[in-house]
């Protein structure tokens, strides 16, 4: 098997990776009926290098752009939903650190080797029982106390996606007599580190979102790489993952439909169901709410690799706007889709069923609806004060 370092441009990376993928679709039904975990699959996005592609090209990565990071993501979307969103969080979060001069220098060099040379997996944990998603702004429970040479983490983290295979984890703490938060580099194979199978969820259900256990783990001082602010967050470009990783999925259910229709053809009429105008009138409205959310999200992510760090600071509408209206419009494509195939879409071994349920998960993760809405709203009544 080859490897994407040693493509050239991003059309030959894009043809290497929807062959490689193919293998992941076939696997799809069967991860979401056990709730099992995909390892097969990030086994080989490890063998062709992929985690990697994101680190920027002065680490030793290959330093994609946003615009052909999404591009390579819906591919795998379209493949498997839950293996997308859960590398997609790994390929963002290395790459904007990397952008932005986040970490210490020495310890995102350190990450990065292990991400190149060995596929190495980082995420966030963040999420916690008690305080919900970090956006809302609660302060986590899990605790830092300083010890010599380092920090003691004590605590629980929700949906910690990619928790299985995970080599890396950056948690949030509030840091024991100080009023600050901070986020903790902590590598699986310390002491203390547990991850508990707690994933069990009706959509998404291949991503291993996971409990991460942390019982006295201790890290070193450069660990500590960086400080909060509760509640605040920065625009952040690489989360429109989120919104491509549905949009592929949806692709690949309309895509399941036109080709029923086409190929169906009861004897009560000449010809396939194609040929009906109700379920031309569905294709028709399914793909144009596709084509018009993908004109949108990659309009926005030419935008931001176009703009410069201040321009990008003023972006955050742009980019919560893209997510709403993707993960709301493709749970109208894909009940289009449904509707078309009519009642063999329910069937369990029908990937339409797999595909309305993993999309209802883009409805839950950030940012969220109500929270997009009300800060257009607040622009628009300043806009216009």
């Amino acid at each position: 098997m080859s490897d994407m370092f040693a493509l050239s441009n991003q059309e030959e990376r894009k043809v290497f990776l929807a062959k490689t993928v193919e293998a992941f679709a076939e696997r799809a039904h069967q991860h979401d009926a056990e709730g099992s975990f995909p390892h097969e699959n990030f086994t080989t996005l490890k063998a062709i290098r992929y985690p990697g592609l994101s680190v920027p090209k002065e680490y030793g990565g290959k330093g994609i752009s946003l615009t052909e990071l999404l591009e390579l993501q819906e591919i795998i979307a379209k493949a498997d939903g839950s293996t997308a969103l859960s590398i997609g969080w790994h390929m963002g979060i290395i790459m904007t650190l990397g952008e932005k001069g986040t970490w210490d220098d020495e310890v995102y060099r350190e990450v990065v080797n292990d991400v190149i040379e060995n596929g190495a997996l980082l995420n966030n944990a963040a999420s916690e029982p008690a305080t919900g998603s970090p956006t809302r702004g609660g302060k986590p429970l899990t605790t830092a106390v300083k010890v010599d040479g380092g920090y003691e983490i004590t605590g629980r983290k929700t949906f910690t996606t990619l928790a299985p295979t995970l080599d890396y984890f950056v948690v949030s703490a509030a840091i024991e007599g100080r009023d600050e938060v901070g986020n903790f580099l902590i590598r699986r194979d310390l002491d203390g580190v547990v991850v508990k199978n707690t994933w069990d969820t009706l959509g998404m259900r291949a991503t291993g979102s996971d409990d991460l256990i942390l019982n006295r783990v201790i890290v070193r001082d450069k660990d500590y790489v960086e400080t909060l602010t509760p509640g605040f967050k920065d625009a952040a470009g690489w989360l429109l993952h989120i919104p491509v990783t549905y949009l592929g999925i949806a692709t690949a259910a309309l895509s399941y439909s036109a080709s029923a229709a086409n190929n169906y053809s009861p004897n009560s009429i000449d010809g396939t169901i194609a040929d009906l105008p109700n379920v031309q009138q569905k294709i028709g409205e399914a793909e144009l709410l596709r084509v018009r959310n993908r004109h949108f999200l990659y309009a926005v992510s030419k935008k931001w690799d176009e703009s410069s760090d201040e321009e990008r600071n003023n972006m955050k509408l742009e980019l919560g706007a893209v997510k709403h209206s993707v993960v709301n419009d493709v749970q109208t494509i894909v009940d289009l889709s449904m509707r078309v195939v009519g009642a063999k879409s329910l069937a369990t071994g029908n990937p339409l069923g797999r595909y309305y349920r993993d999309v209802r998960a883009g409805l839950h993760n950030p940012p969220m609806d109500d929270m997009t809405i009300t800060q257009l709203a607040k622009e628009t009544f300043e806009r216009n004060h």
